[in-house]
Parts: structure tokens; C-alpha cells; sequence
């Protein structure tokens, strides 16, 4: 892969997916800022529907060694292209059945948490619905959350899977940053927490932070 650009946004859980799981496999990349909600947000500009139809964030183009212009979107696919063309670190497991239960632990964020508390459905609960956004997602993390913490015990080591970072890591850390931006009390989730503080001292999580990227807004 030769000139990666990640056209990301800097609190999206999905883009930061991505830019722990570049920054694992060691390829470097140029950040593309696409402000989800300044001046209605710039995923729904003509330009960028035009590199991504359906309008979020992220969307990963680069070259390859054929000269080639790729892209992919939607965070899984993302990763499932950066673990089959390898390098180092794996991210999968070597065991069909662990590898089964790391998609799992990864879906159940990726399918059972993330598309109900993201942008454009909050603004939806709030503006159409003229429900209490916050309160919406809310609930869904602790549904989500809870059944994680569950599921988790029959794998975690260090990790989720194991002493070894996977894709359920990598969708774990976000989820909870996101958790806590709708007022969850994250403590009933030792088992998480505890795999978020190991992952957090790993520069590849570090420096994928939010407040890291170039686009971060002041507290």
C-alpha cells in the first residue's frame, strides 16, 4: 500500500477503528478531516458522497504497488483487508474457533452498540423524534456493554481473546470513550476496563486517540 489516506473524523469510533489498526500494522497515513456536523457535516457534501455513498466516515484510499487507486469503507471491511494482506501483529487468532469468537465479541459493538448511538441516529431521536438522544444511547451501551462483559469471560486474558490485541480490542476501546460521552457508568465492566487500561499502554491505541488527531475539537 503506498500513499494511505484515511478520510476520518476525530471522535468517530468507526475512524478511529481504523487508525488503531493502521497504526498496529505500522502503515503510515494521511489524515483527511470530514467534520461530521459543521455546517451540517461534510459527509453529506456532493465531494464526498461521491467517495463514499453513504455518507460516514471512514473511507480508506491508497495505491497499490500496480498503481493501482483502491478504496474501502465501513470499518470491518477495513480491517478484514488490513488482516488478509498481513503483517505484524496478526489481529485474528490462528484458531477458526477463536477467530469465530473475536468476530463476535467485535460484532456485538460493531452491529449491537455503535449504529444506534451514532450521529445521524441521535440527531434523528432528537430533531424527528423529539426524544432524549442522549438518553437513547445510553441505554443501548449498557445493553451492549453488559452482554460484552459476559461474552468476554470465556476468552479474556490480557486481551479480549487472549495476551494477544485483536479486532475485538480494537472496537472495545472506542466503544467505551463513546459510553462515557452519554453519562454510562462504566464500572459494572471491570472485565472491559481492565482490557482498556492494557490496550491504552500500547503507542499503536495512544496515538490513535481523539484528542491526538488533527481535526480534535477543545474540551
Amino acid at each position: 500500500m503506498k500513499h494511505v489516506r484515511l478520510h476520518s473524523y476525530w471522535r468517530s469510533s468507526a475512524s478511529w477503528r481504523v487508525r488503531i489498526a493502521l497504526n498496529l500494522k505500522g502503515i503510515p497515513f494521511e489524515y483527511l478531516a470530514v467534520h461530521l456536523v459543521k455546517d451540517g457535516g461534510d459527509q453529506h457534501q456532493p465531494a464526498y458522497r461521491a467517495i463514499n455513498p453513504m455518507g460516514r466516515v471512514p473511507t480508506l484510499e491508497w495505491t497499490d504497488d500496480d498503481g493501482q487507486e483502491r478504496r474501502l469503507s465501513e470499518s470491518m471491511a477495513i480491517l478484514e483487508y488490513l488482516e488478509e494482506r498481513g503483517g505484524s501483529p496478526a489481529l485474528l487468532p490462528k484458531d477458526a474457533y477463536l477467530r469465530a469468537r473475536t468476530r463476535m465479541l467485535a460484532e456485538l459493538v460493531n452491529s449491537g452498540i455503535q449504529p444506534l448511538q451514532n450521529t445521524s441516529v441521535a440527531l434523528r431521536v432528537r430533531d424527528v423524534l423529539k426524544g432524549d438522544e442522549k438518553a437513547w444511547g445510553a441505554h443501548w451501551n449498557v445493553h451492549g456493554l453488559t452482554s460484552l462483559e459476559a461474552a468476554v469471560q470465556a476468552t479474556a486474558g490480557r486481551y479480549c481473546v487472549g495476551d494477544a490485541v485483536s479486532f475485538a480490542d480494537i472496537l472495545l476501546v472506542p466503544q467505551l470513550y463513546g459510553a462515557r460521552r452519554f453519562g454510562v457508568d462504566v464500572k459494572p465492566f471491570p472485565t472491559l476496563l481492565r482490557i482498556e487500561a492494557a490496550c491504552n499502554e500500547l503507542p499503536a491505541f495512544q496515538a490513535a486517540q481523539p484528542d491526538r488527531q488533527p481535526d480534535a475539537q477543545p474540551a
